[in-house]
């Protein structure tokens, strides 16, 4: 997950030293918020190692989750000035805010079974479409993301790069009566 903020290149974090980035980025990831709460985690898995991640969210909790991340950041010594995160999600949707696969299993389908698992979490949030923001530097992600039918619907800056913001509609969320 250290990779993905470092692609981004956010300048909050450029004086952040690599090693003290990730016990913020692990310490989140270990929360009730980020595992099960506020948010999903999915984790793909080969001979009893992690080797994917899928992290996300229904948008109108993106607070909640950017409050962990500002929470932790706040306690390390290596952060000189408060982080706090962009916002990075449309309105009504689940937003994947975070895919990766490590570089030792990347090109063997995990990306693509972690973004199928998807939908089953977002309709279970009540969501009848998945988002997410890619940056206009990655075009492999973007193939990726167009084949299993995502959709551009605009662009937006975060940080200092721009990113396509994509949608895939998957239908009716899960209904629950009593």
């Amino acid at each position: 997950m250290n990779l993905i903020y470092d692609e981004m290149a956010l300048t909050d974090l450029e004086d952040v030293p690599g090693p003290d980035l990730l016990k913020v980025i692990t310490a989140a990831y270990r929360t009730r918020t980020y595992l099960s709460g506020a948010a999903t985690t999915v984790v793909a898995e080969a001979n009893g190692q992690v080797v994917g991640v899928a992290f996300g969210y229904p948008g109108e909790r993106e607070d909640i989750v950017d409050d962990v991340m500002t929470r932790l950041a706040a306690k390390s010594d290596a952060f000189d000035e408060p982080f706090d995160l962009e916002s990075e999600t449309a309105a009504g949707e689940w937003y994947l805010d975070s895919l990766a696969v490590s570089p030792d299993h990347q090109g063997q389908g995990i990306g693509r079974q972690l973004l199928r698992a998807l939908p089953v979490y977002a309709r279970r949030d009540q969501q009848a479409v998945i988002g997410l923001n890619v940056d206009l530097e990655n075009p492999g992600a973007m193939r990726l993301y167009e084949r299993m039918g995502y959709e551009v619907t605009g662009t937006q800056m975060i940080g200092d790069h721009e990113y396509y913001h994509m949608q895939l509609e998957i239908g009716d969320p899960v209904r629950v009566t009593n």
